[in-house]
C-alpha cells in the first residue's frame, strides 16, 4: 500500500481483493490504535503514523527475505559456514589437502578450522561450537557418528646415526631398549604410542614431554631418545637438515585410525559422508590407507 497508494493496484501485486485489503489496513488501524492512510476520491496518502509503519515494515520484510535466503541456502549442501576442527597431530600434515578440497570442489563453502586437543574438540562438538572433527577413531563418546577416512602406520624417529636408522622391519621388542619420548597429557598421540609401547613393555622416557610433534622431534634430535610418529608427519618432521633418522617396524605395524566425527542428531550427515568420500580420493598421495565403511 505504501509503495503504491492505491488500494486497487497494491492488492493486485499482492494478490488479494481491494475490500479484503481496505478492510486488513482497517483491521492494522484497529490494533494499532491509529490512522495510517488517509482515504481520498482519487488516492491513498499515509498519515505520519502510516509512514513509520511503512519504515518498520519494510525493514521486517527485508529480513523475512534475509531469513527465507538462509533457509534456502541451508538447504543446499556445502554452503554457508562449517566450522571443522582438528586435533594437532592431524591438521599441520592433511590441511593442506583438505583446504585444496574445499577450494576446487566447494566453493561456497565457509570453512573454520579449529586445532584443538581432542577432549577440547569433543566438548566444542556437543554444545555446538564445532559442527564436524577429524580426529584419532574411535572418539569414545556417546551421542556421535564416526566416519572414518584413513589408516596410517606409526614409525619409529630417531637421531641421526643411531643403529637403527633407515632399518626396515624393526620388531616392536625393541622398543623396550629405548628411551621413548612422547607429547604431553591430552594428545591422543600420546595415548597411542604408550598403548604400543605398553604391547611390549616399554616405558616412557622418564618427564621428558613435549608439546608439540616439531618440539618431540628437536628433542630426539638432541640425543635424549626416539619417538613415534604417523607416517604423515614423516615428510614434514624429519625433512633434510633434520638431523633426524626414520625406522620402520615389521608388518603388520602398529597404526591409528583417523575419521571425521559429527553428531548423531546432526541434519548434515550426507553432506559430511560425501565430504569424507572425497577427502579419501584426495589423500590418494599421502602414505596412508584410505578406509571405507
Amino acid at each position: 500500500m505504501a509503495d503504491h497508494l492505491h488500494f486497487r493496484d497494491a492488492a493486485a501485486v499482492v494478490g488479494t481483493s481491494q475490500p479484503a485489503l481496505s478492510s486488513a489496513v482497517a483491521a492494522l488501524e484497529e490494533a494499532l490504535g491509529t490512522q495510517l492512510v488517509e482515504r481520498t476520491t482519487r488516492r491513498v496518502l499515509l498519515t505520519p503514523a502510516g509512514e513509520r509503519v511503512a519504515r518498520h515494515a519494510r525493514r521486517v520484510l527485508d529480513a523475512l527475505d534475509d531469513l527465507v535466503d538462509e533457509a534456502e541456502s541451508a538447504r543446499r549442501p556445502f554452503t554457508g559456514p562449517l566450522h571443522l576442527g582438528v586435533i594437532p597431530t592431524v591438521a599441520p600434515y592433511v590441511l593442506p589437502t583438505l583446504l585444496r578440497l574445499v577450494r576446487d570442489e566447494y566453493r561456497e563453502l565457509d570453512l573454520y578450522v579449529h586445532e584443538e586437543q581432542t577432549h577440547s574438540l569433543l566438548d566444542g562438538l556437543a554444545a555446538g561450537r564445532l559442527d564436524l572433527l577429524l580426529l584419532a577413531l574411535p572418539a569414545g563418546v556417546p551421542g556421535v557418528d564416526e566416519i572414518p577416512v584413513y589408516d596410517e602406520d606409526f614409525t619409529l624417529v630417531v637421531p641421526e646415526g643411531h643403529p637403527l636408522a633407515g632399518c626396515q622391519g624393526v620388531p616392536r621388542a625393541q622398543l623396550r631398549d629405548m628411551d621413548i619420548l612422547l607429547l604431553d597429557e591430552g594428545h591422543c598421540l600420546r595415548d597411542q604410542a604408550l598403548d604400543v609401547c605398553r604391547e611390549v613393555g616399554a616405558a616412557e622416557a622418564g618427564a621428558t614431554r613435549a608439546a608439540s610433534l616439531p618440539t618431540l622431534v628437536q628433542l630426539v634430535a638432541g640425543g635424549l631418545g626416539a619417538t613415534l610418529l604417523p607416517e604423515t608427519a614423516i615428510g614434514v618432521e624429519t625433512r633434510p637438515g633434520s638431523r633426524l633418522a626414520v625406522a620402520r617396524f615389521t608388518d603388520p605395524a602398529p597404526y591409528r585410525r583417523i575419521g571425521l566425527v559429527l553428531r548423531a542428531s546432526t541434519g548434515r550427515a550426507a553432506e559430511f559422508s560425501q565430504l569424507a568420500e572425497s577427502l579419501r580420493q584426495s589423500i590418494a598421495d599421502l602414505p596412508v590407507r584410505v578406509v571405507r565403511g
